[in-house]
Order: structure tokens, then C-alpha cells, then sequence
């Protein structure tokens, strides 16, 4: 059963836009939404005012996207800009994610839910330190689909022995890193051209505009393919006159598909049962399928609460000891030792940090080992002890079950994004922990 793949205008497509600083992220998605007529007259007519009041001639396409009156009057992009467009042949949602290297975790959450993700580089300037680390933020998030969008080919004359150089040097660093699905285009956002319509400069390149592969490279996966998990949000029990001994568990699938009479397992407490019955919109269907959001009857009476997990085929084995390459993303350091909530799915627990095996060097991906903590926009690896056993996937098996967040026990804040297992096929370098913390955990 596939309900993701077909190219139509039901599909949806999320991807996401990073690169260095000035590079053009921002005008090439104005570029985008203007070319496939997705800006209503209004904006346009705002964009020229705010384009005219800085002495600017044409609109400034990138204003469609630069919302903050930061990023207006720095003429940068600070935080994830989302906006919705939809052409005949797709719908999509995309997020413009900040340049600067400060910003590298507005990337990380732009990207964490992208199924594609554009890579910019100017021509002049080819491959950069900040181009090979959005090639590994889009790879450490398993991005499946990348693009290298080759910028500014206007300002070298259109030349495509400069194209193909920038085209084959990314193309090995992203191999390098496993992501396999790479297709470059020369454009020019600023000009259009291979944007939206074909250019008339580069007739040496045969291949899609930027808009053509949005429209057509295949998204989702078929919900069958991978194992069912159903964590629950909320547990039914209306005990009314009319539903009596009514016993429903809502929530939304994160993967694979659920069946009336499948065998599930229900995690961490390990007790199986049978699916009896699935309600979905008021009314009961004989299965569900990842993302829908639905009500699970069960055949057996188990003590099930929110936070637990109903799983189906293959189930991970619940631990309280998580090995996970993180992204920081707190101006607060985490160190080791550090006592901080976890957050998995719909479950919420104490964890320990006992432990930070490494930071990585993202530019050249070497394990700096003996870190003595991670800071804002570190990437590293983590050891961690949870006081209640969680039911972890490996991220690169399941983005969904596979993360995880780190919370502040004091006030609330995001932490850290986590993703259960190794970022990279790298070697593991050990670093001294800490000792355990028995009250906390």
C-alpha cells in the first residue's frame, strides 16, 4: 500500500533551504513563490514599498521570506522562515533556514522534518566551510533528498566548467557522509533562471528547473515498509451510559500501518495483545496508517497511560542506558552530569548525563574527543541513563522514534535535539564519565 509516492497535488512535500551567507537563500525562495504565482498582490505590493523605501528599483524578491525587521534591515535571515505554496502538480511546505554559522541549529530544526533540502553555493565562490556543514546537518538528519542549487551563474557568465567543478566536489562530500541522492542545478535566483522556467543562458544543461524536481522527486515512504508505532497521547474512557466499558487509546501513528486482530506489544512494560478495533473520525475502520491520527482498542485490559508505546512487528528492547548523537541548542552548555528531562515521543522522563563521548568537528567530521561539554550549535555524542526505561529506535531506522529532545528540569527550555545511535560511519572515541547519580535517576 503506497500513499505517499504519487505526483500529485495531493502529495506534500517539505524541504528545506540552507547555504552560507549570501548566497541567496532567501531570493531564491522569493524567486520560487513569485515565478509559480504563490504571492498574493498584497505581498508584491508590500515587498515594492519596503524595496523602494531602501532605494531599491525592483522588488527585492528575498522580502517574501525575511520577515523579522531584523533580518529586513541587516538583509539576513536569522530565524526558519515557513511558508506554504502549492502548484497543480504538489503541495508544499518549506522552511528558509538561517546562513550564519551561530544559527546553525535554526537549521537543524528547519530541516529535522524535511524530506529534501537545497544547498546553495555562489558560483564565486564554490564549496565553503558553511556549504559542507549543511551537507552534514542534511545528512545527519537523514534528509533522503539533497540539492545543490549552483547560484549566481549570471555573475560567472553562465560557464558551465565552473558548474560542473562545484557540481562533482559536493557531490563526493555528500557521498562521503552517505547521502547518495544528490542532484545539482545551475540558476540564478535573482534572474530566474532554472528556477521556475527553463534559462535561455545555460542550453548546455538538459536537466529539471528547481521547481520541475520539487514537483516530481518522490516523497514519503510507503507506510507498510516500516515497523507500526503508535504512541499514546491520551487514554478514552468516556464511562457514559452509552459506552460503558468503552477503553480507547488516541493518538497519531508514527510509522508503518495497524490492522483490526494485528498482534501488538506494548512498551516499556512488554505485555502483548491484539488490536480489537480502530476509530478514526467517529467512526471505526479496519486499519491506519502513518500519520493518521486515531483511537486504538485493544482485546486485553492493560494499564496503559499516556506515553506508552504500541508496537507492531519488530519492537526495540526498552533501556535506561541511550548512546545518541545530539545537536545543542541552548546558549546553556550541557555537561556532564547534567540532570535534565527527556522527551520521547509522548513520553517524558528524568535522564542523567553521564557522559559526552565526543564532540564533531562538522567541517571535517574528526571526533574531538575528552570534550568537556557541548555548546550552542555543537554536535557530539552522548551517553545517558534514564530513570525509566524508553523504546528508542535507531534514528537512521525511524526519524520519529528515533529522537528524542533534552529539557531544562527548571524552567521548561529545549536543550538539545537528539537522535538515538551514530551520526556517521565513524569510530567511537571513549571519554571519562561521570559517576551516577542514584536520587536523580
Amino acid at each position: 500500500m503506497s500513499t505517499t509516492t504519487e505526483n500529485s497535488a495531493t502529495s506534500l512535500l517539505r524541504f528545506a533551504t540552507a547555504g552560507s551567507v549570501d548566497d541567496g537563500k532567501s531570493t531564491l525562495v522569493g524567486r520560487l513563490l513569485h515565478d509559480s504565482k504563490s504571492v498574493l498582490a498584497d505581498q508584491l505590493e508590500a515587498v515594492e514599498r519596503a524595496s523602494l523605501s531602501r532605494g531599491q528599483e525592483a522588488p527585492d524578491l528575498a522580502l517574501l521570506t525575511d520577515g523579522l525587521r531584523a533580518e529586513r534591515e541587516q538583509g539576513i535571515t536569522i530565524d526558519v522562515a515557513y511558508r506554504y505554496f502549492a502548484t497543480p502538480r504538489r503541495r508544499f511546505i518549506l522552511a528558509d533556514t538561517p546562513g550564519h554559522v551561530q544559527y546553525t541549529r535554526n537549521m537543524v530544526t528547519g530541516a529535522s522534518t524535511a524530506e529534501l533540502a537545497v544547498v546553495l553555493v555562489d558560483a564565486r565562490n564554490g564549496v565553503v566551510e558553511q556549504t559542507r556543514r549543511h551537507a552534514a546537518v542534511a545528512a545527519l538528519l537523514r534528509v533522503p533528498h539533497v540539492v545543490l542549487a549552483v547560484n549566481k551563474m549570471d555573475l560567472v557568465e553562465y560557464a558551465e566548467p565552473v558548474f560542473a567543478a562545484i557540481a562533482e566536489e559536493f557531490t563526493a562530500y555528500a557521498a562521503s557522509l552517505g547521502v547518495r541522492d544528490v542532484v545539482a542545478v545551475p540558476i540564478s535566483a535573482l534572474a530566474g533562471d532554472n528556477v521556475v522556467e527553463p534559462s535561455a543562458h545555460m542550453d548546455w544543461y538538459g536537466g529539471p528547473t528547481l521547481l520541475e524536481h520539487l514537483e516530481t522527486v518522490p516523497v514519503g515512504t510507503d507506510p507498510s515498509d516500516r515497523p507500526a508505532r503508535f504512541p499514546v497521547q491520551y487514554v478514552i474512557r468516556p464511562q457514559s451510559d452509552e459506552h460503558p466499558d468503552y477503553r480507547g487509546y488516541a493518538g497519531q501513528l508514527a510509522s508503518g500501518v495497524l490492522r483490526v486482530g494485528d498482534p501488538v506489544t506494548v512498551l516499556p512494560s512488554g505485555h502483548t495483545t491484539t488490536v480489537a478495533g480502530i476509530d478514526a473520525l467517529g467512526r471505526e475502520t479496519d486499519l491506519a496508517w502513518a500519520p493518521q491520527s486515531v483511537t486504538v482498542r485493544l482485546t486485553d485490559d492493560i494499564d496503559i497511560s499516556r506515553g506508552d508505546l504500541i508496537a507492531a512487528g519488530p519492537v526495540p528492547a526498552p533501556t535506561k542506558d541511550i548512546e545518541a548523537t545530539v545537536s545543542h541548542l541552548s546558549e546553556r552548555p550541557l555537561r556532564a552530569g547534567d540532570k535534565v528531562l527527556l522527551k520521547h515521543t509522548t513520553r517524558t522522563v528524568r535522564a542523567l548525563v553521564k557522559e559526552i563521548s565526543y564532540r564533531i568537528d562538522i567541517d571535517s567530521l574528526e571526533q574531538r574527543s575528552g570534550a568537556e561539554g557541548l555548546d550552542v550549535n555543537d554536535i557530539g555524542h552522548v551517553v545517558l541513563r534514564t530513570a525509566e526505561p524508553l523504546a528508542l529506535d535507531g534514528y537512521s531506522e525511524n526519524r520519529r522514534t528515533g529522537s528524542f529532545l533534552l529539557i531544562d528540569p527548571a524552567d521548561g527550555t529545549t536543550l538539545t535535539a537528539g537522535m538515538a545511535g551514530e551520526a556517521f560511519d565513524t569510530v567511537r572515541t571513549d571519554a571519562p564519565g561521570v559517576p551516577e547519580e542514584e536520587d536523580w535517576v
